[in-house]
């Protein structure tokens, strides 16, 4: 088909040409030009097959609510499946393809299924695969199948190699859309000094506007606010900007476009920005769209939305058919109408109200323009473009009355009224109101802190659009006024937009729903089954979801439903709308966050000095930490045995500055802590440790560590490294909610410590030499504190120990972590101190029997672990009710036991338990919570968790891993392996 750019006109920039490919094609186009502008201009009217029935698809829209031109784009790594056309900006280089189509667009052999429709109606899957002779077998062979057709485009195979970025944003006032109201807004808060954000989709400012033929008097007002704006130091314009979710306290979600654009993002600079923004009030210009007609054949190529049809006229200078017939019900259509016969097409006008008004007639004869009143179009005919119309007079309810005429066109458009954008609001706040004048449903002008402006609340005219969006921003200045245009809503609009032969049948398939093939005869089909409710008809003929969010089709889906049911369309209701509004890049919300940047790599301020000292470094929950300090090639087993043996033998140190660190203050600080932990802790003297225990609200053991009482009303609490962020979180929970009448603020000062473990028989002479302090039994006891200074630096220094030794952790600030430590090491020289990291800290505690993370893993109780008597009667607790349900003090239940390893191999963590002689299967009697080789025992043992442990000390039992399937015997001992009695850490 030959070009249909006209020679004039548009605003694009003739001055330059650029080539874009679609399906291998060369087409000429221009910068400002979309892809789909390019592709009409250069005749191409097929531009994708449908995804259930793969009919010849073209465009309807020339925006955001587009849903037949989905196309992929690009090659590579940089292929984007689903893209729409009418979004896409047309550049140099720009590669396209269409989709859901094979061998190709123009022959695709999915279109059988066009011929078997009749047996794919809505929720055919259910009714044809399953079902009281179909059993879950013959499901699962033709799910396969099934899922390989469901889809459309095909999603890139190679890593993203492109850049994205997260920004957190703050203002106050959000204007989300940039047309002619959303300016307005924009010019009178930012003329306030107020703080804006003006986020527009398209790549320029002006919205409808852009829709006005070249010249007219809103270009030259539209150059003078968009100068101002830029101007404005306190505007920020974000342009290929979406925003795509609303949410509670003012929060929305925006994604910039940054690069799109371009064949591939300048380098360094993100494709794509990713905005939380936290807004004080928020002004929504979002506009509407026009509502398209139901008709037998109206997704026939060349038929489509008559905005589109004046967009792609006065924005991009096309003219999309030589030959023109209009359906409408209101009076936006006219001036489309007009324009269209202007630029050459012969127009035929088809309005299904009996009574216009005079103006309107006197008009289309001006023009040019043939009208029907009182007539619709009844059906479109043609394959991959479109030959003709099927013209009748209508009712009041859209059903043929007389005999229908046929009329030769190339372009058939629809005007069904319009339907206001109101995604973002019905996110926020739900159902909207209907208006029966304007059949559609509209949001709160003010409700909260958002108000609605514009062509969103049904504004009447430019000025009224205008004036409104004045008002919302602070009626700052001068009022922008500009020449009206006539009622942009029509006066008199007929709630008809679904047409019918004489019988109410349609003589082909009418669609409803475009993008997922949802025809007339779906919705009639849902009813009759009884699936009467909005939301379940739309799940159950899929109309409106996925990236459509039914734009197009929700209105004419619910107007249908009504007239079946009798009932009115308030009575109906709306579906639910949910984030986001058009389709997001997984990139750009995960913009960073990925790989070594999924989560912030924290380091202690002790690190620089294990790295220069050769350590092997792991992850341990956000913490990069000492793994272990190899020695001559040693292996990780070799060194953290040679590190445990050592810290048994002589003394080690170990950094914990990961341990998690909360600041419990206030009047009511001990009787805080009483509430969250098991045991008690008002009678904690000053100057003392205890060691704690949190349970969940179910009654299942949550944390645990120790709290230091600094004064009478100042606590230092320890947390586990894992813990520290979810312990503070439910500290703050109960104390703003549960426990608000308590006195008590909790800090969290991780950041603020550093802190290290000195552990092993010389520990307490080698502090001596670096404090220069009495450290003996009877001046600091175990789980006593002292201040003390070391290097210069005041610490703090607790005696206590995790590895079963006699052990001390010393507290310094955060900054002077490094030069404690150095100074520790120093003073340690002549005791021959060695550092160790966490895999012989885990030997060490596995010795002692202590519990760590992978005994507290959300399952087991304080009796599982033997920790019961920790657990005060004197007093209620976090858990103290619900670990008394039955079920959780069954006899059977696993409980805490050491594992003595029989034979050279050792256990796995995760093995499963079972008695001797029986089969391995099922869950076992338990499992191995942790594993290690004891250089003290030169052994090799485990914790674990088994059926009635204490009881079966002595016993022999399979060790099963069915991972690596080998199994092991071990016999069943006390947990405490090492020093049971503890004289080592108490002497």
């Amino acid at each position: 088909m030959s070009s249909r750019r006209l020679a004039t006109g548009g605003r694009i920039d003739r001055t330059r040409s650029i080539t874009v490919s679609f399906n291998g094609k060369a087409n000429k186009a221009h910068p400002g030009d979309s892809l789909a502008s390019a592709l009409l201009a250069n005749g191409s009217q097929l531009v994708g097959r449908s995804f259930k029935y793969h009919r010849p698809r073209g465009l309807i829209a020339a925006g955001v609510e587009e849903t037949n031109a989905l196309v992929q784009l690009r090659e590579g790594a940089r292929e984007e499946p689903n893209a729409q056309a009418t979004m896409v900006e047309a550049f140099d280089g720009l590669i396209s393809r269409s989709q859901n189509s094979w061998p190709s667009l123009h022959f695709d052999v999915g279109a059988v299924s066009g011929l078997l429709s009749r047996f794919l109606g809505a929720g055919f899957y259910y009714k044809t695969f399953i079902g009281p002779f179909r059993g879950t077998a013959f499901w699962m062979f033709c799910e396969a199948f099934i899922r390989k057709a469901a889809g459309m485009g095909r999603a890139p195979q190679f890593p993203d190699p492109d850049l994205y970025e997260k920004i957190n944003a703050f203002c106050d006032v959000l204007i989300v859309g940039g047309g002619p109201a959303g300016i307005s807004a924009a010019l009178a808060a930012g003329r306030n000094g107020d703080d804006v954000i003006l986020a527009e989709l398209d790549h320029t400012l002006g919205g409808a506007l852009l829709s006005e033929p070249i010249g007219s008097p809103s270009d030259a007002w539209l150059s003078r606010a968009i100068a101002e704006l830029t101007a404005l130091p306190n505007v920020r314009v974000l342009t290929r900007t979406t925003v795509f979710g609303a949410f509670d306290a003012n929060v929305y979600g925006l994604v910039e476009r940054c690069q799109d654009h371009l064949l591939a993002p300048e380098s360094g600079m993100p494709r794509q920005r990713y905005w939380v923004v936290r807004t004080r009030r928020t002004i929504l210009a979002t506009g509407a769209i026009e509502r398209p007609m139901v008709f037998a054949g109206n997704d026939v190529p060349g038929v489509m939305l008559t905005s589109a049809a004046r967009t792609y006229l006065n924005r991009y200078g096309i003219l999309s058919g030589a030959k023109i017939v209009i359906g409408t019900n209101n009076d936006s259509a006219y001036c489309a109408a007009v324009e269209l016969s202007i630029a050459g097409a012969k127009v035929v006008v088809c309005d299904v109200r009996s009574d216009l008004r005079p103006k309107l007639a006197a008009l289309m004869k001006q023009a040019g323009v043939e009208l029907l009143v009182g007539h619709a179009i009844l059906k479109a005919s043609g394959r991959r473009s479109l030959r003709k119309v099927h013209v009748a007079p209508v009712n009041a309810t859209g059903s043929a009355v007389g005999q229908a005429v046929k009329i030769e066109c190339d372009l058939a458009t629809m005007s069904g009224g319009w339907v206001p954008t109101l995604h973002l609001w019905s996110q926020r706040f739900g159902k909207p109101s209907y208006d029966p004048k304007l059949d559609a449903f509209l949001p709160t002008e003010k409700r909260d802190d958002v108000t609605c402006v514009g062509s969103m609340i049904a504004a009447r005219s430019l000025s009224d659009a205008l004036s409104q969006g004045h008002a919302a921003g602070g009626s700052n200045g001068e009022l922008p006024m500009l020449a009206d245009s006539d009622d942009f809503w029509g006066v008199g609009l007929a709630p008809v937009t679904i047409f019918t032969d004489r019988n109410g049948q349609t003589s082909g398939k009418a669609f409803v729903d475009f993008q997922h093939d949802v025809k007339l005869a779906d919705v009639d089909q849902a009813h009759l089954e009884g699936y009467v409710s909005i939301e379940h008809l739309k799940r159950y003929t899929t109309s409106g979801m996925a990236a459509d969010q039914g734009k197009t089709s929700n209105l004419n889906a619910l107007a249908r439903m009504a007239k079946l049911r009798g009932a009115t369309m308030p009575a109906v209701g709306t579906t639910t709308f949910r984030p986001p509004y058009t389709p997001v890049a997984i990139g750009a919300i995960v913009a960073h966050d990925h790989g070594k940047n999924l989560r912030p790599t924290r380091l202690s301020t002790i690190h620089d000095w294990h790295v220069e000292n050769g350590v092997e470094l792991m992850d341990a929950g956000l913490w990069l930490r000492p793994w272990f300090y190899p020695v001559a090639g040693e292996t990780v087993d070799q060194a953290y045995i040679r590190e445990a043996a050592h810290v048994r033998k002589h003394v080690g140190i170990v950094d914990v500055s990961t341990l998690g660190k909360i600041a419990v203050q206030g009047p009511d600080a001990a009787e805080f802590l009483n509430r969250i932990y098991v045991n008690g802790f008002k009678t904690l003297p000053i100057g003392r440790l205890r060691y704690g225990i949190m349970l969940r609200e179910d009654g299942f053991v949550y944390d645990d560590g120790a709290t230091a009482r600094i004064g009478q009303n100042d606590y230092f609490m320890t947390t586990t490294t894992a813990n520290a962020a979810s312990v503070l979180s439910i500290c703050e929970y109960y104390l703003q909610t549960a426990w608000r009448d308590l006195k008590v603020h909790v800090t969290s000062v991780t950041d603020q410590w550093a802190a290290m473990a000195v552990s092993g028989p010389k520990s307490r002479a080698l502090l001596t030499d670096a404090i220069g302090a009495d450290l003996t039994t009877e001046k600091l006891p175990n789980n006593h504190f002292l201040e003390v200074v070391i290097a210069g630096v005041k610490c703090r220094l607790h005696r206590m120990s995790f590895s079963g030794e006699l052990a001390y952790e010393v507290y310094t600030p955060a900054r002077a972590g490094r030069r404690v430590w150095e100074a520790i090491i120093s003073a340690g020289e002549p005791y021959d101190l060695k550092p160790y990291g966490l895999e012989a800290m885990g030997a060490l505690r596995i010795e002692k029997g202590h519990i760590a993370g992978s005994e507290i893993e959300g399952r087991t109780t304080l009796k599982d672990l033997g920790l019961e008597g920790f657990a005060s009667s004197k007093k209620p607790f976090i858990g103290s009710v619900l670990r008394k349900r039955p079920a959780l003090e069954e006899p059977n239940r696993p409980s805490l036991v050491g594992l003595e390893i029989i034979g050279d191999r050792g256990a796995s963590g995760g093995s499963l338990l079972y008695n001797i002689g029986a089969t391995p299967e099922g869950h076992g009697q338990g499992w191995v919570s942790a594993t290690t080789y004891s250089p003290a025992l030169e052994k090799h043992i485990a914790l674990a968790l088994l059926s009635k442990g204490p009881q079966r000390i002595g016993e022999t039992i399979q060790v099963v891993d069915f991972i690596s399937n080998t199994t092991v015997l071990a016999k069943v001992v006390s947990h405490h392996f090492f020093d049971p009695e503890g004289h080592r850490q108490n002497g």
